[in-house]
């Protein structure tokens, strides 16, 4: 199912300040002082923020599975070989 929404615009500050519309905000419950990372993609142009708590949680999850991700990595490589 769609779930993209265009929250707007934003325009960078001179001193490179976003302000996030406030729908957006909302609906992520961001809130003043939360951390966030920027993430993007230099080859196809994109770039976009992630909650820390977010972030925390993609790489426990990462690092719970690692061993399953090996696994996997392994099988290819006997099947490719």
């Amino acid at each position: 199912m769609h779930d993209k929404k265009l929250f707007g615009t934003a325009t960078v500050g001179t001193k490179g300040q976003v302000v996030i519309p406030a729908d957006a905000r909302e609906l992520f419950d961001i809130k003043p002082g939360d951390r966030l990372y920027v993430v993007g993609s230099e080859k196809a142009q994109w770039v976009g923020f992630l909650k820390e708590d977010q972030l925390r949680a993609l790489v426990e999850h990462l690092t719970d599975n690692i061993e399953q991700y090996r696994s996997v990595i392994d099988d290819i490589d006997k099947k490719i070989k």
